[in-house]
């Protein structure tokens, strides 16, 4: 594919300087006209060492006000970021709505550099390629614009500037020996690198080819392209869509009515189990750091359904130092900035830690999809993104449980009314509680689709019989304590 772009191709000085005046204003214009309208912006410059991805970067960024764009040079992980899912640092960079993100490379480096090292195996790149494929479109379908530059010289260019940068001593420090050994295997190199254009080159996140022997010809190339990206952005207005949340009649076999409510343990069988698996668990979290494996819990459940309880009893057996709880309201205004995957993204827990998160990413489909807080379009792939989300977090290394705490609606009125009548306890109820008690019916079938469609061997729901609150204790300690056990088995049998 590449060895039939024509590199020839050249621009004289004069012509240039007229051209890129003219751009220079288009593209300020269209990045103010981005920012009014709230479309995010990530622009990509990948292509072969020495194509010249810096200095096209710095011309770029002459047109654009600085106050509306970072650039982030992209390197090797560090050895923190090795601690997290790969993915997380690419997603703690993407812009707020209205803003720009510039990438000195990207996501792409591990089908690139990882792979030309035989640093991956087969699943291991058909899995990077999904991955990349399922960030993308996740971004784009939220209105992100993401363009992708891909910088191309030929061997013998490649090397002429390697040999310039190494004759002076201010630059020869950028030449390494793995560019040296890139050009002498550029054949080899360049096939990894088509195959990755011919993988995503996608029609939400297309590539576009740059000639870069001549940089004035390249710079002109890259102006016209990012402008042609941002008019139709701004062009295209967004469908319509309804906030209704269409919800199917309640069945009468349901995933729900199947748990046994009647399940109960006294305080005393309570208070044996729960000092056995607490010690247990004690144990296993010191197991869990030694053997750098991240745990993600999730919390879901009811108003008054247990979570809290649950959470307290499982976190008065960890070492304070290795968990966090990450307690989930409705979005503040700097998180309706970002794609709503993104606050949960950037908490994410580095091996060996565990996050708990009290509510989830999941209220996408339960209470913004009841109370119209996002479309019915964006409701609807969220399955989907959650899953692959989750997917990505086990293949990473995690442990990923979510559990639907489970009461019916006279425990969960009694338990309103303790709360209420309770001085102490009277903070945890509010009006909002009872008009969400209102619309029982919609939430259960919304919570019935939502455990169908997002549990997973990988990331499965459990649902915990919670009107008998010592046995919902008990059962989360047991599924959770279960869950490493189980890990750090087959950790000892690799």
């Amino acid at each position: 594919m590449l060895e039939k772009i024509d590199l020839s191709k050249k621009m004289k000085k004069a012509e240039y300087k007229e051209e890129i005046n003219k751009l220079s204003v288009k593209l300020g214009e269209l990045q103010r006209i981005c920012q009014s309208a709230k479309i995010p912006v990530m622009i990509v410059f990948e292509g072969l060492d020495a194509s010249g991805k810096g200095v096209q970067i710095g011309k770029l960024i002459q047109a654009l006000d600085p106050r509306g764009f970072e650039v982030f040079a992209v390197k090797k992980e560090t050895e923190e970021e090795k601690y997290y899912p790969y993915m997380k640092r690419f997603w703690t960079k993407i812009p707020e709505h209205g803003k720009v993100s510039i990438f000195d490379t990207s996501w792409y480096r591990k089908v690139l550099g990882e792979r030309f090292e035989n640093q991956m195996s087969a699943d291991e790149v058909a899995r990077a390629y999904h991955v990349i494929q399922s960030f993308e479109k996740e971004l784009t379908d939220d209105r992100m614009v993401i363009i992708k530059l891909f910088l191309y010289i030929d061997k013998r260019e490649q090397r002429k500037r390697f040999e310039k940068l190494a004759d002076s001593k201010e630059t020869k420090w950028r030449v390494t020996g793995d560019d040296w050994r890139r050009n002498e295997e550029y054949d080899a190199y360049l096939k990894v690198n088509e195959e990755m254009l011919a993988k995503t080159d996608t029609d939400f996140a297309p590539w576009t080819i740059v000639e870069a022997t001549d940089k004035r010809y390249a710079a002109v190339k890259i102006y016209k392209t990012v402008i042609h990206a941002l008019e139709t952005a701004v062009k295209k207005q967004p469908e319509p869509d309804e906030t209704a949340p269409e919800l199917d009649e309640k069945k009468t076999e349901s995933v729900l009515n199947k748990a046994d409510l009647s399940l109960a343990y006294t305080k005393e069988e309570y208070e044996k189990k729960k000092k056995k698996l607490q010690k247990e668990l004690t144990r296993l979290h010191g197991e869990l750091y030694r053997r750098r494996i991240p745990m993600i819990l999730g919390f879901e459940g009811w108003d008054a359904g247990g979570k809290g309880g649950a959470i307290k009893r499982l976190t008065q057996a960890l070492d304070p130092r290795g968990y966090v709880v990450i307690p989930t309201a409705a979005p503040n205004d700097w998180e309706k900035k970002h794609h709503y995957l993104w606050r949960f993204w950037v908490k994410m827990p580095k091996k060996g830690h565990i996050t708990i998160f009290d509510r989830t990413w999941y209220g996408r489909v339960m209470v913004e999809r009841i109370e119209g807080f996002c479309t019915k379009r964006e409701w609807k792939r969220a399955y989907k993104e959650m899953n692959e989300m989750e997917e990505q977090l086990s293949d990473s290394g995690a442990i990923v449980m979510k559990f639907w705490m489970q009461i019916d609606k006279d425990e969960q009125e009694r338990r309103f009314k303790e709360r209420q009548a309770n001085p102490e306890k009277q903070w945890k109820i509010t009006d909002e509680d009872w008009r969400n008690r209102e619309k029982w019916d919609l939430y259960e079938r919304a919570v019935e689709e939502m455990l169908v469609k997002t549990s997973t061997p990988s990331a499965p729901w459990i649902i915990v019989e919670g009107n008998n609150k010592y046995y919902a204790r008990i059962k989360v300690l047991e599924t959770v304590v279960d869950a490493i056990q189980k890990r750090i088995a087959q950790e000892k049998e690799k």
